[in-house]
Order: structure tokens, then C-alpha cells, then sequence
């Protein structure tokens, strides 16, 4: 990975898991993995405009899951951008002990890793490896969609 610190966009359900954003913040201030650019807003704080600054202005998205991702409108929108601006993205099980549920838009094909430091650390670094630029003709293609995706 590059010398200097990733520049994340943090997707969260904000009604339930504040605590998990800040669970991450504080994971943020004392290493030296990555920063936080951005995170979610309130749905009626931000339009499609706004987020895709935002999420663009990244360098990778990481998606905390928890009890409730899959009822949250603002992480299914976040996600879908993410996917549109191809900037890569992280699902995180937000909770050791509960049933974490991926965002609506999430495919099925897509793993949640588990939180810890040495797993965000490995996955952030695949996810920046990635985003290096690849001259054209040596770019994957993502499969198509299968009919009702």
C-alpha cells in the first residue's frame, strides 16, 4: 500500500450502529492504516451529488454491518455509488455476537470479514492493491449480472 494512510468513506446504519462508526474512528486515530474521509448523513442531509463527492473523494468504502444494514435506504444508496464510481469496498461484521445482515445491494457472492485489526489491515491493503492503476487491457471484467440481480 501506498506510504501514506487510506482515505475510507464509512457506510454504517446510523440508527442503530453510531457506536460501531466510533468503534472504527478510534481504530483510525491510533494506528496508522487509514483515515476517515467521509461517513453516512442523515438521508435528508445529502443527495446522490453530494454522496458521490464524498465516496469518490475516497479511497475505499468499508461497510459496517450490523443487525439492521439490510433496512437501511442510506447504505443501500452508498453502496450503489460505491459500485458506480468503482471505488472498492469492505464488508465489516459489525457485531461478534449478533446475526450481521449485509445492505440491501450487496451481492451474494460478497463475504463479510470479521473485525479485527489484522483482517481490516489485509483487506484494506488487497482493496488498495486493487485500485492501482492496471492498464486497460490487463482489467478484469466483472461478470455480467445474472437475470434477476
Amino acid at each position: 500500500m501506498r506510504s501514506q494512510r487510506a482515505r475510507v468513506f464509512v457506510s454504517y446504519d446510523r440508527s442503530h450502529d453510531a457506536d460501531l462508526r466510533e468503534r472504527l474512528a478510534s481504530e483510525a486515530r491510533t494506528g496508522s492504516l487509514f483515515t476517515i474521509a467521509a461517513c453516512s448523513e442523515a438521508a435528508t442531509d445529502t443527495d446522490d451529488v453530494t454522496l458521490r463527492e464524498r465516496i469518490s473523494g475516497a479511497d475505499a468504502v468499508i461497510v459496517i454491518c450490523g443487525e439492521h444494514a439490510d433496512e437501511s435506504p442510506a447504505m443501500c444508496a452508498e453502496l450503489r455509488v460505491a459500485r458506480e464510481e468503482q471505488t472498492p469496498h469492505l464488508l465489516l461484521w459489525g457485531r461478534r455476537a449478533a446475526m450481521c445482515k449485509k445492505p440491501i445491494g450487496a451481492r451474494a457472492d460478497e463475504g463479510m470479514y470479521g473485525w479485527t485489526t489484522e483482517i481490516l489491515r489485509s483487506q484494506l491493503h488487497a482493496l488498495m492493491r486493487a485500485k492501482l492503476d492496471v492498464p486497460q487491457h490487463l482489467k478484469r471484467v466483472a461478470p455480467a449480472p445474472k437475470a434477476g440481480e
